[in-house]
């Protein structure tokens, strides 16, 4: 413990000079005001302010990125209270009581419990995090390719089943982002695959432009389909919390915190099922729960903590394991990899300095975010009444010019042009884009671990049963794709084994 200690203290001393919190500001502003854009939410942010970062000092670049990753959670959070458009499934739970307390006159309560209960999840999540963290590194350094292996089949199933409305769509989605990671030169034959002559694909897809195309543009493209939506005028109450308000909240946000923190490590869970899960368990604890739904203060405290702990609580996987537990922190750990930085445990060692200077950051990056947020709450609605039509072609220009001159290269305009339409044309089809994500960066991961492991038994596909960890990562894999898909079968069952009426029939 002591030793986390000193290490978290040197982490706050890094995090706390100046070029760093500068940067750390940068990012809340920007993730705030990017966030606020209904549609564009962490993941189309962090797309889209990447090319930013790219030619930062890493240190820089990754306090920046994930400044701008909780500043996206608290900007979702201003258009779900004040104007009922949620960015993303997480704010969606906030929208229900929040936008309610706003027609009674209390969006400024509403926004200030929002704040404050994101603090206070990011801010113990923070401190679990330092203290886990060594531990669960201590414990991923005794695997072996196998069990990495093992281990990033198991994340890429919870994707699918947990974190996908539809296996199969899940399924299609995945095995499209394995094909894109399979893309650029064999490691082992050195012979180029899949890449139809063209030179430019030799290192594999780009990870910038499938990102800024698949988040950033195909989130445009679907948001500008409206070219008259713009907001009405928002009237904000003081941002006054009442005593009765603080003891209501209070153990809301306690809950929400430690159930977002457990959610948030399990890969593919992320911030929205930690948010339905508070949303619903306050619900269930209620004195009054036929309240719910007009304007409940702990409808807005519980998913708000639970919202910033789960997404605090990905980056444990992340950075102790390789493994990244949401499709935000799979953008974040390709940001790693561009720096020359490997997420794992060995991280631990090899880049000590940088990993608690971000745990730093992300507590500094919360006391930035209160600071930021509760004053300027009017600005940030008098930017959000800015039409579509004028506010995404400077968003989509901006992105365009960032990309390019990252390489100079007319190939990724390209590319970021066909992941556009292609996210564009999944989104209206309700196909999820995580899966893609995770199995870009994850997949050439997960071929090394495959053949590192079959080199170890020279072909032998038995030392994925005979190693006990791997066997049951495998089996937890197995059991989370099956029990869908037997649920399925049982609902048809029933449905067919029940006698239809007579006036049901034609």
């Amino acid at each position: 413990m002591s030793e986390n200690l000193s290490l978290l203290l040197s982490g706050f001393g890094n995090a706390l000079r100046l070029e760093n919190l500068v940067f750390a500001f940068a990012g809340c502003f920007l993730g705030t005001l990017v966030g606020m854009l209904p549609g564009l939410g962490p993941s189309a942010a962090i797309a889209i302010l990447l090319p930013i970062t790219a030619a930062m000092d890493p240190t820089a670049a990754i306090v920046m990125l994930a400044a701008i990753y909780y500043g996206c959670q608290y900007g979702d959070t201003i258009t779900a209270v004040l104007f009922n458009t949620p960015g993303t499934g997480g704010a969606a739970m906030t929208a229900v009581e929040g936008h309610m307390m706003a027609k009674q006159g209390r969006a400024g309560t509403a926004l200030a419990i929002a704040a404050i209960a994101s603090f206070v999840g990011g801010t113990v999540t923070v401190g679990l995090l330092a203290m886990i963290a060594l531990p669960l590194t201590s414990l991923a350094l005794n695997f072996g390719p196998p069990e990495f292996f093992a281990l990033i089949v198991l994340s890429l199933v919870l994707v699918v089943t947990l974190g996908s409305s539809s296996i199969l769509r899940g399924l299609i989605t995945t095995v499209f982002g394995l094909i894109l990671a399979m893309v650029g030169t064999d490691p082992v034959m050195g012979l180029p695959r899949l890449t139809f002559g063209q030179m430019h694909l030799l290192d594999g897809v780009a990870f910038i432009p499938v990102i800024i195309g698949l988040f950033g543009v195909g989130e445009i493209l679907k948001n500008l389909e409206d070219p008259t939506n713009s907001f009405r005028e928002a009237v904000v109450s003081k941002l006054r919390i009442t005593r009765d308000d603080a003891r209501r909240s209070a153990p809301a946000i306690a809950r929400g915190t430690v159930l977002g923190f457990l959610i948030g490590i399990i890969p593919g869970m992320g911030t929205i099922p930690a948010a339905f899960m508070s949303y619903v368990t306050e619900k269930r604890l209620s004195r009054t729960p036929e309240r719910f739904g007009t304007g409940m203060i702990e409808g807005v405290a519980g998913p708000e903590s639970a919202n910033n702990a789960a997404a605090n609580g990905a980056l444990l996987p992340l950075l102790t394991l390789g493994i990244p537990g949401s499709g935000v922190v799979a953008i974040l750990m390709g940001a790693l990899m561009m720096n020359g930085i490997v997420p794992g445990p060995l991280m631990f060692e090899e880049q000590s300095d940088l990993v608690w200077t971000l745990i730093a950051s992300m507590y500094v990056g919360n006391v930035i975010l209160l600071v930021l947020n509760l004053p300027f709450i009017p600005m940030w609605v008098s930017i959000l009444r800015i039409p579509y039509s004028f506010l995404f072609p400077v968003i989509l220009g901006f992105t365009i010019v960032g990309a390019y001159s990252l390489a100079n290269s007319q190939f990724d305009l390209g590319l970021i042009a066909v992941f556009g339409l292609i996210g564009y044309i999944m989104r209206k089809l309700d196909f999820p884009l995580v899966p893609i994500i995770m199995t870009l960066i994850l997949g050439p991961m997960m071929e090394g671990g495959l053949r590192r492991s079959l080199e170890m038994s020279q072909g032998d596909f038995t030392i994925f049963l005979q190693r006990p960890i791997t066997a049951g990562f495998l089996t937890l894999a197995v059991v989370f794709l099956l029990l869908p898909l037997m649920s399925g079968v049982r609902r048809r069952l029933k449905r067919a084994s029940t006698p239809v009426s007579p006036g049901e029939t034609d």
